[in-house]
């Protein structure tokens, strides 16, 4: 299916859809939720107020599109990050790059998701929510099956896992990449595996982190 504008462009819904959802970041990110009329949405994707309706009812429902779609971006990178190794120390560092890669390539959309102006709307906050329980069980589910630890503590394990690296990626994009990427995964990294490392795998001794 193919739509067209009113001023001769023709995209497929997919395509325009996606159009539409980067104008609508671009202006969000530029301006703030607030500060953004679905007029500056439009004039930015260059279609017709018609043709921006046709696919979001409201202001509220691009930003929740665009909430989606980054959010579940950010579960993916971090359930492959799980995925990527059976070595638990090289499971902590690629959950820490993975929040690192995410702000690298998608910055502006890491704050849209991280820093909303919007987090009091329980619309926002419940998609916000879903994003980091989503990251904290794909780590807690590893934690569980290795360790043999019950949900509550790893859990908690998890989640601070995922806020040292949401908050450390966010400081690290804000002081405009000051620190090395590498260097700055291996130095969260190194701190995580100090702590999470005392907890051994099922069946094995604790010992002392290497």
């Amino acid at each position: 299916m193919t739509l067209t504008d009113g001023r001769g462009a023709r995209l497929p819904r997919t395509e325009r859809r996606r159009q539409l959802l980067d104008a609508a970041q671009e202006v969000f990110v530029a301006r703030g939720y607030h500060a953004t009329a679905m007029d500056d949405i439009a004039d930015r994707a260059g279609v017709s107020k018609p043709v921006l309706y046709q696919h979001f009812p409201g202001k509220l429902e691009l930003y929740l599109a665009l909430l989606d779609t980054h959010g579940a971006a950010l579960v993916d990178t971090v359930r492959k990050a799980m995925e990527s190794t059976t070595d638990n120390k090289f499971r902590v560092q690629a959950a820490m790059r993975a929040y690192f890669d995410f702000v690298d390539a998608r910055g502006e959309a890491f704050r849209l998701v991280f820093e909303s102006d919007l987090r009091n709307d329980p619309a926002v906050a419940e998609r916000v929510d879903r994003v980091e329980r989503d990251c904290g069980q794909a780590i807690a589910q590893t934690i569980m099956a290795d360790t043999g630890v019950g949900r509550e503590r790893a859990d908690l394990l998890a989640i601070g896992l995922t806020g040292a690296a949401e908050m450390a990626a966010r400081r690290w994009l804000a002081s405009k990449r000051a620190v090395p990427k590498e260097e700055a995964v291996e130095l969260l990294a190194t701190l995580a595996w100090r702590g999470i490392s005392r907890f051994p795998l099922q069946g094995e001794p604790e010992s002392d982190p290497a």
